[in-house]
């Protein structure tokens, strides 16, 4: 566990220096930097029978490490430029199996836990400004100090996440400083193609104006199921999504700092090599074996579906629901095998405690199958993330407390909870408990 170790060590170095500069005059680049340790545990829990994606009763702590670069640049007038390179460590609890909710957002389906250098994003932005507004923006992750115009029409393409983009919940979705479940850092049952480190080859359109968005994205898809490499292949495989935004807006004709709601509302839909539940099932029982998603497999093969969330921001108090929905005929692609999902949860600024920079949250999500889902699991059958060989279904639930304690402005310390009941819908198993630690810098 040296790489343990040094990456303590390199966040406590971090916390002394900072990248020099000059942010009244240099308006066309943007440095960034993050360093993320989690260790997690969870406590021994009834486990009467296990199979292949099980979660594992009684295993010690495992611990995943990322560390990323942001780096943007503003060649011309309304250009931009993204490039993240990105290291990541680690291993997560079960290998990353057997709860689809899973507990850490950090942490890849990747087998070997070594770190790893890869490029997050690279990408390219133009954008064509449809008025004259401007607004002053402070320099962040990925973006430039500047003042920039508020209602324009935007190209991207390159290399992202879909979450970069669509699904941005302020309340709830970055696992590095919020919740650190996969189902409350994205609408659980949206199956939102990416490679299994999270990122993908694709193009974004948006529109920007006045208290609208609109935005667009089709993408390439995982060429077998969670897996690293990606294709396109026009309607056999792709990934598209659409949504609609309405910003800071308020439910009544007062308006107050710091009050205002924004919603989100997508539909997607998923092309790939997929294989269909039913058609598995059909096939295990005419061979009398349990049945096998992969041989089913078949390109052309849809999953679509719907997103909703709806964050309302009351001062220092912050609320969310979210709830999403997809067919669940063929197998799970990309995300996690969740095939309805509702969340809900708050989040409370530490000024209320007189801690300004220190945030609490608390929030419940729970997660559904569709019934070919349900029917293909318990007759035996795996997906790649769940499978207990058998299944007493019920919906699986989660509930997930976490404080975010400021040791300084750029060092975090958070210990977090999560109790997860019947976990890959399975209530035979669990309940189970975790436990996290997250190290989070950044500058």
């Amino acid at each position: 566990m040296k790489w343990i170790l040094l990456s303590t060590l390199t966040i406590l170095i971090a916390t002394t220096k900072s990248i020099s500069q000059d942010s009244s005059s240099n308006k066309k680049i943007s440095l960034h930097y993050q360093a993320t340790l989690i260790p997690q545990y969870a406590f021994k829990f009834n486990s009467p029978y296990t199979g292949t994606n099980s979660f594992i009763s009684g295993e010690p702590v495992r611990t995943s490490f990322t560390t990323t670069l942001f780096a943007a640049y503003k060649p011309f007038k309304n250009t931009y430029l993204v490039f993240n390179p990105e290291l990541a460590a680690g291993k997560g609890l079960s290998q990353t199996l057997g709860i689809a909710g899973f507990p850490n957002g950090e942490i890849y389906r990747v087998g070997d836990p070594k770190p790893q250098l890869f490029v997050a994003r690279l990408y390219a932005e133009q954008r064509f400004p449809l008025s004259s507004k401007k607004e002053f923006v402070e320099t962040d992750e990925n973006q430039i100090k500047e003042k920039t115009n508020t209602e324009y029409i935007s190209l991207i393409a390159g290399k992202f996440a879909l979450t970069d983009f669509f699904d941005d919940c302020e309340v709830s979705h970055d696992p590095r400083t919020q919740f650190m479940n996969w189902s409350l850092m994205a609408n659980g049952a949206w199956d939102y193609p990416a490679n299994v480190r999270g990122y993908v080859y694709g193009a974004v359109a948006q529109a920007k104006w006045k208290k609208y968005a609109i935005r667009a994205a089709i993408t390439a898809v995982p060429m077998a199921a969670n897996e690293p490499e990606l294709q396109f292949k026009g309607k056999q495989a792709m990934g598209s999504v659409i949504e609609f935004e309405l910003n800071h807006f308020n439910l009544t004709k007062r308006k107050k700092e710091g009050y205002y709601h924004t919603l989100h509302i997508g539909f997607f839909s998923n092309h790939a090599r997929m294989g269909n539940y039913q058609t598995s099932i059909n096939t295990g029982l005419a061979t009398f074996m349990p049945p096998d998603i992969t041989d089913s497999r078949m390109y052309g093969r849809a999953k679509n579906g719907y997103y909703f969330s709806l964050e309302s921001h009351r001062g220092k108090a912050h609320h969310f629901i979210k709830h999403s929905k997809n067919d669940g005929q063929n197998e799970t692609w990309a995300f996690t095998e969740i095939d309805a999902s509702v969340a809900t949860g708050f989040s409370f600024d530490g000024s209320i405690w007189k801690r300004r920079n220190d945030n609490f949250g608390v929030a419940y999500v729970r997660n559904d199958l569709s019934e070919p889902h349900k029917q293909y699991l318990k007759g035996g059958g795996y997906g790649f993330i769940i499978g207990d060989g058998k299944l007493n279904y019920a919906s699986e639930q989660i509930i997930e407390a976490y404080y975010s304690l400021s040791i300084n402005n750029k060092l975090f310390l958070t210990p977090d909870y999560q109790f997860v009941l019947h976990p890959a819908y399975n209530a035979d198993r669990g309940p189970v408990h975790v436990v996290s630690l997250r190290l989070h810098f950044a500058l």
